[in-house]
């Protein structure tokens, strides 16, 4: 928000005061002055962002810097161990109120020079209101001599001396009670009545419910000891109430929320029974003890100071002495108030149908945080908070080898540190330095977060054991910060595995960690033609297999960013490409945390089936099981097996085949399209196909990973050895990756029978030639082929419930075949368990789904996108739909639309909808289909989206360079769109593909590949492993890119005159090319930097 701000000349200007990003450091490099140097030292401005706790920019409305401020927790120079300030700063100046909680240091404040004094206010203002548990800002110098500039010295106040030490400094202290207005708690009374009902109308209401100020009145009059109303005032004006009460369904809050961890919300029951009670009523007497939580029943305060909610609290606790817990539910779909900010969120039982969230605040947390190195005599206490915890051996053996050695087994440092609340250990924190940081680097895109240059490879520790008392969890963000500063770390990371069983991390209570943690987006990685590179390859470090995990990355910067909290609940039903993109879109948005995430798929994430034995189907290579276990679904998103049954738009929930009722606010349709159970011909064409409704144990049919493993164990133990026939019903690639898949079972062609019911049946591939290779493989292996066969006649079994035979019908003499195994891949379409909730809860349905522009339905509440749904003839989408473009694009497109609603980053969606062709044309992503087939024959097609609605508006026609024979296993085909850049890649090959290389060439032009003609390369296999390819296949060649076409654009707006690159130009496009290549070296070792070649020269 744009405020107005005034120059000591009377010069008034429009700024904005925001948290500084990394842009900003060449504006903050032109503000420093030989004053502000004298005062605090030589610093660099990228560093100071880097590693901040807080760094605060002022800008005007050109963007232009008129200001900055940069903040630590520890003071500036070399001159103590940042992590001992305290009994420092204790001992030589008058600062012993000043803790590492509510203090912050001023490590670099410049300005514009006329804007000084209007600037620091605004920023230190800010700052304070930011961070509501500060109280100091100190700063410190270690020029005596220096003095502060104006704007400074009217901000800090110097601290008195206690002693004359060595150390010469002086230091200097502001306090939030001088810069911003002081807010004061009282009972509320009848003559703030008028005042408090204008709060009502303000958007920060908290359990606002009520209309009528009667309701108020009442509840300001009607105090009494179990209930009391409390306003808070600053220059008498009244900008909050709050009024809370004991009266609580505590036997309710039990049904629906798991109070475990929280004592029930009870005092320990007396354990003295007398003997003369009941069994009955002793076992109630202990379950229910005494009530020992009180509720916020009614929350307002104004805008301007909701980040001083908290004051509220130490006063709401002196009204309820004896009780521990104050108690806060709201709606699910609330903003998260800030008030909130400090409460823990009580986890809610899968049962429960309430829509409410349940936060709560301990009494003990008002005392705050202290943390510090573990000691051994803290070994008991830390064994009797983790006591009850899974993998607690783990960290205690690793605190155990803290106190002995300070490593752990493979002499790696660790550290460990305990949370301390009035004296009580609370919590335990153990990390490790991370050894593997280059790994990190290389595989994750840490550098979206960090300038990985200006941290120190001392300066990455790993989180390996994390617990902390359920009802203080909050505290926990003090905590990380506190251990970074302690450890002298700037960077913590957090792993997470598949197979948590598997982990010897003892790490609980995690949702606070995330809470300040960034996931990490994994990087593609290069595969290398180590033949090619010789000694040139990438270190081990980089190019090592381990096993793969999920990353979360939390720095100093971050410490101090609080995360926006969404409670809305989004239930995502079917695990495919669209669903499984929309939600890896959610996951990975840095600053929001969804709290309420829910995937319903029939058997889960497929992420825990391994994909070996699993290639029945043709896979778009979206999501591997290592791509999932890369995404921290774990941490996010809540999975439900099953099937969706019902939709009851009028409750907003859903029925799941398990029995289970699950609410939304939103619900996320996204279930693509299965094989189905297969259909017989009628004998009369005008009937419509009848479908087999029986399930016969040896009819497969296979539409996940699931269904792949059940099909192959089934086959292994009932089909491969006994003998029989094995029918393969369906159309398209898929009957083939199954053909080929029984064949490396050791199945004979000679038992296999294709069964190809379709008129475009006998063309798989874009290129006559690969049909050809791939039958006669299959005639070679002497597989049996019937085309146009339509399925007329199943029988089986009664006894066994096995299907015996088929009958088909080929427009000749029906034709029957023994059945041992019947694989169903054919009657692609809608789910019938889908399709059923659909139209009985009235959406629209139109063979398909109908969405709109914005993937709606009919119901506002209800989204879908993928190959289940199709435009509405409102939309004139001229026959498109979502089949035709890459499911994991289409994804992300809904995710960015419904984030529309919980991302104040993003513009709010307004007006008339957009043109639906228009979104489609912002597709460009390709499609990808790969597999396995008969043969042998490994199979890649990239195709470009939707390129059957696709008109050129040119006469160029397309090109293609195609090398090597489909029947040899050598084929590789690269087609060529009319602007030469590459727009389908087909490769049929008898070795594995590189496949993320190949990727890579998808939109690339070809005077970049070097491909200027059809006979100019013999074999593009061999042609792609040459190593000046590499960078070409790095993830971030496309910056790259950009940056070059930049340098194009402004010689093209010069006109056709300056058509070629000046010598500024080619500078300039060498320069950035080699910075790349600098840059990504642990990547891309082959190429020489310039320090390499001058050191190669001297050594010559």
């Amino acid at each position: 928000m744009m405020r107005m701000i005034r120059s000591d000349e009377g010069q008034e200007e429009a700024v904005t005061v925001r948290r500084s990003e990394s842009s900003d450091a060449r504006g903050i490099e032109r503000l420093i002055s030989p004053s502000s140097e004298a005062v605090f030292g030589h610093v660099s401005a990228i560093t100071l962002l880097e590693k901040a706790n807080l760094a605060v920019t002022l800008t005007n409305e050109s963007e232009d810097v008129l200001a900055h401020a940069s903040f630590f927790d520890f003071p500036s120079g070399d001159f103590m161990d940042g992590a001992q300030w305290e009994p420092f700063l204790h001992t030589h100046f008058t600062a012993e109120r000043c803790t590492p909680v509510n203090t912050l240091f001023l490590h670099l404040f410049v300005a514009q020079p006329e804007f000084a004094t209007a600037s620091i206010k605004e920023i230190i203002r800010d700052t304070f209101h930011a961070v509501s548990e500060l109280d100091f800002i100190c700063l410190i110098s270690t020029n005596s001599s220096a003095a502060l500039e104006p704007a400074l010295d009217q901000i800090l106040k110097p601290l008195q001396r206690r002693t004359h030490s060595e150390t010469q400094c002086c230091a200097f202290m502001c306090e939030r009670t001088d810069q911003c207005e002081q807010l004061s708690v009282r009972r509320a009374r009848v003559e703030d009545h008028d005042e408090v009902m204008l709060l009502f109308i303000d958007e920060n209401t908290l359990l606002s419910t009520f209309n009528h100020h009667d309701f108020l009145l009442d509840t300001i009059q009607d105090q009494d000891e179990g209930n009391h109303a409390a306003v808070c005032e600053t220059n008498q004006a009244i900008v909050g109430f709050m009024s809370i009460s004991i009266s609580i369904d505590v036997k309710m809050l039990q049904e629906n929320y798991d109070l475990s961890q929280f004592e029930g919300f009870h005092t320990k029951p007396d354990q003295n029974v007398e003997d003369g009670s009941s069994s009955t009523q002793q076992q109630q007497s202990e379950a229910a003890g005494t009530a020992n939580a009180f509720c916020v029943q009614l929350f307002l305060i104004d805008k301007n100071y909701e980040n001083r909610s908290v004051d509220f609290l130490p006063y709401v606790f002196q009204q309820f002495p004896e009780l521990n817990f104050c108690v806060v539910s709201v709606p699910s779909q609330t903003q998260e108030p800030v008030l909130l900010h400090d409460f823990v969120m009580v986890p809610q039982r899968e049962s429960s149908t309430l829509n409410q969230d349940l936060y709560m605040f301990h009494r003990d947390a008002l005392q705050g945080v202290t943390v510090r190195p573990a000691v051994r005599s803290d070994g008991d206490t830390v064994a009797a908070l983790v006591q009850d915890l899974s993998l607690k051996e783990f960290l205690l053996q690793d605190l155990q080898r803290f106190y002995d050695s300070h490593s752990d087994t493979d002499g790696v440092p660790l550290q460990a540190f305990v949370a301390q609340v009035s004296g009580e250990v609370v919590g335990v924190v153990i990390i490790r330095d991370q050894q593997d940081i280059e790994y990190l680097r290389s595989h994750f895109n840490i550098e979206n977060f960090i300038y990985f240059s200006h941290h120190g490879y001392d300066e990455h520790a790993q989180l390996l054991h994390f617990t902390f008392k359920p009802s203080l969890l909050h505290l926990s963000r003090h905590t990380l910060k506190e251990v970074l500063r302690l450890a002298h770390k700037s960077c913590l990371y957090l792993r997470r595995y598949q197979d948590l069983s598997q982990e010897n991390f003892c790490l609980h209570h995690l949702d606070f960690v995330y809470e300040r943690a960034v996931p990490v987006r994994p990087r593609p990685q290069i595969i290398y033609p180590l033949e090619e590179l010789d000694i040139n390859v990438p270190s081990t470090q980089v190019t090592q297999e381990k096993a793969s995990f999920a990353l979360s990355l939390i720095s100093r910067k971050l410490t101090l960013e609080p995360k926006i909290t969404v409670t809305t609940r989004i239930v995502m039903v079917g695990a495919s490409d669209t669903g499984l993109s929309f939600l890896e879109t959610l996951c990975f948005c840095p600053h929001l945390r969804f709290k309420h995430l829910t995937l319903v798929s029939t058997h889960g994430l497929h992420g825990k089936h391994s994909h070996e034995y699993c290639e029945f189907l043709t896979t778009s290579h979206a999501y591997s099981s290592t791509d999932l276990v890369h995404i921290p679904f774990h941490s996010c998103v809540r999975v439900v097996e099953g099937k969706m049954v019902a939709i009851n738009r009028k409750y907003k929930h859903i029925r799941v085949s398990n029995g289970e009722k699950i609410s939304y606010d939103f619900l996320v349709l996204c279930t693509g399209l299965q094989y189905r159970k297969p259909s017989l011909k009628t004998e009369e064409p005008k009937q419509p196909m009848r479908t087999i409704r029986s399930t016969f144990s040896n009819v497969l049919t296979i539409n996940d990973l699931h269904d792949c493993r059940a099909a192959h164990q089934w086959l292994s133990e009932n089909f491969v050895k006994q003998g029989g026939k094995a029918i393969i019903y369906g159309e398209g690639v898929d009957v083939l990756s199954s053909l080929q898949v029984l064949l490396s079972l050791g199945v004979s062609g000679s038992r296999i029978h294709l069964v190809l019911p379709g008129p475009s049946s006998s063309s798989w591939f874009p290129d006559p030639v690969l049909d050809k290779a791939v039958q006669s493989a299959m005639d070679g292996a002497q597989v049996q082929v019937h085309l146009l066969s339509d399925l007329d006649q199943m029988d089986h079994d009664q006894a066994s419930q096995r299907l015996t035979s088929v009958t088909l019908t080929t427009g000749g003499e029906p034709l029957h075949l023994e059945c041992g195994v019947f694989i169903n891949l054919s009657n692609r379409g809608v789910d019938y368990d889908a399709f059923r909730a659909i139209t009985e809860s009235f959406l629209l349905f139109d063979h398909r789904l109908v969405i709109n522009s914005r993937f709606l339905t009919n119901d506002p509440s209800i989204y879908a996108a993928g190959p289940l749904t199709r435009f509405s003839r409102l939309c004139g989408s001229v026959g498109r739909s979502h089949a035709d473009y890459c499911s994991t694009e289409v994804g992300r497109d809904l995710a960015t639309t419904l984030l529309s609603h919980f991302d104040p980053t993003l513009e709010q969606q307004a007006g008339a909808e957009p043109d639906v062709n228009a979104r489609l044309l912002k597709y460009t992503q390709a499609k990808i289909q790969g597999g396995k087939l008969p043969g042998g024959f490994t199979f890649l097609h990239v195709t470009k989206p939707c390129e059957k609605h696709w008109t050129e508006n040119t006469d160029k026609p397309q090109q293609q360079v195609v090398t090597g024979r489909a029947d040899r296993g050598n084929y590789f085909c690269l087609t060529f769109d009319p602007y030469d850049t590459v727009q389908t890649i087909t490769c049929l090959s008898l070795k594995p593909l590189p496949l993320c290389n190949y990727l890579s060439l998808y939109g690339k032009h070809r005077a970049l590949l070097g491909l200027h003609d059809q006979g100019s390369v013999h074999d593009l296999y061999s042609f792609f492993r040459q190593k000046h390819f590499l960078p070409l296949f790095h993830d971030r060649f496309s910056d790259l890119e950009q940056e070059l076409q930049l340098i194009t654009q402004l010689k093209e707006a010069e006109g056709p005159s300056h058509s070629s690159l000046s010598e500024e130009s080619c500078a300039a496009v060498r320069s950035i090319t080699v910075n790349f290549l600098s840059y990504n070296k642990n990547l891309l070792p082959v190429f020489a930097t310039p320090d390499q070649l001058i050191n190669r020269n001297i050594l010559q």
